[in-house]
């Protein structure tokens, strides 16, 4: 049903970075365990642009820079109509199954953990969300990218019938 995948060019954005979540990963090896980290990070300009990155490293710093670096590759443009969403939607990605709705100004993001930093990360500024199934971070952030995704406003919705706005509201 959505019109595919809205890439985004990286070049003078000002975009925001929020980590979502970091793990210590243990590889056991011949000579014992060797730690290293990985985190989750999404960055977005709090105006419909939006991307996530997983970095891996030996040392959280870097990890945390690797996954920025690789956020940037995956931005997506996401229309964000006063401050809310355009329409429900609900996605899947694995064992996350994520429901978002509109919500009227003076609501909030609520919404939790890695869904939150997703939708503060593209700017929306009232929203309901409800997260069900897995609670796994990456599952999470990727069915809300999905969800996202699937997000048309009036003006795309028109162009892809090929009618007018006007036809679009009133049938």
């Amino acid at each position: 049903m959505g019109n595919g995948i809205r890439k985004v060019k990286t070049s003078d954005l000002e975009l925001k970075d929020r980590l979502v979540s970091i793990q210590r990963v243990t590889k056991v090896t011949k000579g014992g365990r060797t730690f290293s980290f990985s985190a989750i990070v999404v960055v977005g300009n709090e105006d419909g642009i939006v991307g996530h990155g997983l970095g891996k490293a030996s040392e959280v710093t870097t990890a945390i820079a690797k996954g920025i670096e690789d956020a940037k590759k995956n931005l997506i443009k996401v229309p964000v109509i006063n401050g809310t969403i355009p329409h429900e939607q609900v996605a899947k990605f694995g064992g996350a199954k994520v429901f978002i709705k509109p919500a009227s100004d003076g609501t909030g993001v609520k919404a939790g953990g890695a869904m939150r930093a997703v939708l503060e990360s593209v700017g929306v500024k009232n929203v309901l969300a409800k997260s069900k199934g897995s609670s796994n971070p990456h599952n999470l952030v990727k069915a809300t990218f999905a969800a996202l995704l699937e997000m048309r406003d009036a003006f795309s919705v028109a162009e892809h019938r090929g009618v007018s706005m006007e036809k679009v509201f009133n049938g």
